[in-house]
Parts: C-alpha cells; structure tokens; sequence
C-alpha cells in the first residue's frame, strides 16, 4: 500500500501505527542485507512514537518513514551526510530541522536514516563511510544518488515513502533508477530553516521520493509553505495539491528533447524511447506533443558557471564541518572527487563566484522564456542513459574521468535546480533488461499543480503500481 492508503488503515481503525512500523521495520530488517539503503537504525524511537497517544493526527498518522541523512536532521540522531569524518566523530544534532518537524506533524514515524554519496555531491550512492547502496532492480547497479537509499527504500517496499532532496538531480535520479515517483518542487516551496535560507546557492529543493502521484501530492500538502524568516518562498497553491491528482488539465502545449547538452548526440536509445512512448501517451490523452530545439538548454552560461560554484559549495562545506567539530578537516579526509571541488572552491576568489551566480541566474531567465512563450511542458529523459553499474561514477574512479562522465548523466535535470522549477520523474518505461527508465517533465516555476494533473493522468494510462523489483517483500 501507498503511504495514503496506510494513512486511511489508520483512520478507520483498521490499524495501529504500531502495527504499521513493526511491520516496515521488519521489511527494513529482511531487505537491508542486501541493499544498504538504511544506514542509522531509528527503530525504538519509532515503535515509542509509534505507541504515543500524542503522535500526531496529520493524514499520514503511523505511516512509517525515512529520512536521508543530509540538510534535514532530526532530534538527537546520528548525522553524518555520508562523510567518514563525522561517522568517525560520532556527530549527532541536537534538535529537529523545520522541515523535519513538519514530517512529524504529518503523523510520520521516522523509522531510520538513509545512505548517500559523501555530500550529497555525486549521482551514485556508494560513500566510502557506509558502502555502497544497491538498486533492487538489479543488485550490481546503483540506484542513483544522491537521495539513493531512499529510493532502494521505497522500491523494495520498505517504507511508502521517504524523504530526498535535489541540487542537481538527487530525487529525480533514484526516482529514474528504482521505478518511482520522484518530484522536485519549485524553489523554496518548503524550508530549509532554521539553518539555512538557501543551501547550495539556488540549488536545493526538498521533498520525497514515492511509488504514486497522490503520496508526491499529499506529502507536498503537509510540507509546503514558508518559514519564519525566510528569504523568499513558492508562490502558494489556489488549492491542495492533492485535489490536482486526477483534475483535467486541459488540452497543453507540449515539447520534447532527448538532445544532450549542446545538441550534438541523443541520449541513449532506452532513454529516448522512454520520451517517445510519454509523448504518444501524452497525444492519446489529447494534448499538443512535438520536438522541441529549446536552444536555451545549450546556453554556454551553464557550462561556465557550474564547474565555478559547485566546488565552492563543497568548499563551503569543509569550512562549516571544521568550524563544527572544532578541527581543520583537510581535503584530504574527504574522497577524491571531493577533495577536488574542495580544492578548486579554495582556489575561487569571491568576484568569480559571484560572476558564476550572475551567469547561472541569467541562463536560468532563458530557460523561463520558453514557458512564456506559451508552452506547458518539457519532456526530457531524467537521465542520459539507464541505470549503470556501481563503481561507473564511484570513489575509486578518478576524478577528472568521474566529472565527464557526470556531465552526461545530469544534462537534462541540473538546469531546473538552477531555474528553480518543478521537475517530476516519472516510471514510464523499463527497458529489454527490465530496468526502470525515468521520464521528466518540467513545468514553469510555481506549476507543480499542472505537473501533477499531467502526472496522475500518465499514471492513470499507464500504471506502474503493479510492477515489483527484484528484491522487495512482494
């Protein structure tokens, strides 16, 4: 069941919550051995939330949950954002991020905490700290990254649902990969608060990672909204986002690319004939579907940007964990594709990075034009190519071969970090070996209404919910 069917078990008395999570912990116990999603073990803070009086009457009461551990923490929890020094140190946070009080409020009961690459900084998830996560379509391959033991998670069945987050792809990637649903809201429609206004520059976004349309929507119901003091919020919806789940949206203007960054070859042919099948279900349904060049995705202000900011964010990061724990880390410390950035954001006097986010911001002004010219949504492949092996874009790689590679794999997701809007993957297609291949649709800022009208309609015409991988509790 989805987390809101759980949810209704709930309500109606057909259920306890404690009943809920004994149950997923024993799946989180059967599965893990073999997927290493979970990485801090939340079990008897669970079943003791789980049987409290006061566990909260939100929609999703004892629906049990996971959190990945990086920008959200929680309460007294280990929090170590996939870096060995802070395992080593034994790094715990003292109190819940606003974010994370919202989670609880909804009803959910966090049951643990998910694996991730070393600073959420990668699209695999295979940190030298915890090992290696597995995708349970096909244990030798990733389930994508950075939110990729939330994906592995909920794939497998183990939770409903668990919480993820994007910078460049980091919801939308394990979505593709395990067969979810994976949304990246619109910027700032939820916060980060209260320790950040903005993480990463404009790049983070927070939400979930699911296996249908209405737990993407109504987890988004019970998170949206600004916090006190923050710098800039999504505009609000005239309505839930649950009641979009199933509206008409009306006949739309629709464009697709499968072109990878600079136009010059297609994405893989799995990828490609993921798009096509998205596109003729999207003119069965009745809309406008044709090729799109979108010339602004090749806008060379992307290129040059990115490799200037990014790698003073990871910079950044060093700083603030030294500052912390009250030592120098050394890049040293970090693994190799880090410890690069982190040098290079060294080397970044503050006029560069500042040209760097004027750049991204005017190429995110490009992007926007496309919608203002009256179309409704791109459809790209989430990414560049199917689910790789481990080890393609791990720690072992060299770092130089990892970033090339990196550059192919984000091409159609990390421009709509930078834009700030709303991106949903979609599990429309599995290819010949039966892996998962996402499809993207991008909507203009502030639409994930019309995302997800579109979404619960491809749903509808070609669900998903039946299919089951390799390794799950099915």
């Amino acid at each position: 069941m989805d987390a809101t069917a759980q949810g209704e078990l709930v309500r109606t008395g057909e259920v306890t919550p404690p009943e809920l999570v004994d149950a997923a912990l024993q799946r989180i116990d059967a599965l893990n051995p073999a997927l290493n999603a979970v990485i801090h073990d939340l079990s008897d803070k669970a079943r003791a939330a789980a049987a409290d009086p006061s566990l909260p009457a939100g929609p999703f009461r004892g629906v049990p949950f996971l959190l990945k551990d990086v920008v959200a923490h929680s309460a007294g929890d280990p929090y170590h954002c996939g870096m060995q020094v802070l395992k080593n140190a034994g790094w715990v946070e003292p109190a819940d991020t606003w974010l994370v009080d919202r989670f609880r409020a909804a009803g959910f009961v966090i049951c643990g905490k998910t694996n991730l690459p070393e600073l959420a900084s990668s699209v695999t998830t295979e940190p030298v700290a915890y090992g290696a996560t597995h995708n349970p379509w096909d244990l030798e391959r990733s389930p994508g990254g950075s939110s990729g033991g939330a994906g592995a998670a909920v794939a497998s069945g183990m939770v409903p649902v668990a919480h993820g987050n994007d910078m460049g792809g980091s919801i939308r990637f394990p979505a593709s990969m395990c067969g979810l649903v994976g949304l990246k809201p619109s910027r700032a429609r939820s916060t980060l608060g209260p320790d950040f206004g903005e993480y990463w520059a404009m790049t983070t976004h927070e939400h979930v990672l699911t296996r249908t349309v209405r737990d993407t929507a109504g987890v988004l119901d019970a998170i949206a909204g600004p916090g006190v003091g923050d710098p800039y919020t999504a505009p609000a919806p005239s309505r839930p986002f649950l009641a979009e789940v199933g509206a008409e949206p009306g006949r739309l203007r629709i464009g697709f690319r499968t072109m990878l960054s600079g136009g010059a070859e297609d994405a893989h042919a799995d990828c490609v004939e993921a798009v096509r099948v998205a596109c003729t279900l999207l003119e069965d349904l009745g809309h406008d579907v044709g090729p799109t060049a979108f010339d602004a995705l090749d806008d060379p202000r992307f290129a040059e940007a990115i490799p200037v900011v990014f790698p003073v964010f990871i910079a950044r990061e060093l700083d603030r964990w030294s500052q912390k724990l009250g030592r120098e880390i050394a890049p040293s410390e970090l693994e190799p594709w880090n410890a690069l950035q982190a040098e290079m954001g060294r080397a970044t006097t503050a006029s560069a990075y500042v040209e760097g986010i004027e750049k991204a911001q005017s190429y995110a002004r490009g992007l926007a034009q496309w919608w203002a010219d009256g179309h409704d949504i791109l459809v790209t492949p989430t990414l560049g190519q199917p689910p790789f092996p481990l080890g393609h874009v791990g720690p072992d790689i060299d770092p130089f071969v990892a970033l090339e590679r990196l550059v192919g794999l984000t091409a159609f997701s990390m421009p709509f970090n930078v834009s700030g809007q709303p991106a949903i993957s979609l599990p429309l297609h599995w290819n010949d070996d039966g892996l998962p291949i996402g499809v993207q649709l991008v909507a203009a800022y502030g639409r994930e209404d019309l995302l997800l009208r579109v979404a619960s309609q491809l749903e509808s015409a070609r669900p998903w919910a039946d299919r089951r991988p390799l390794v799950s509790m099915s």
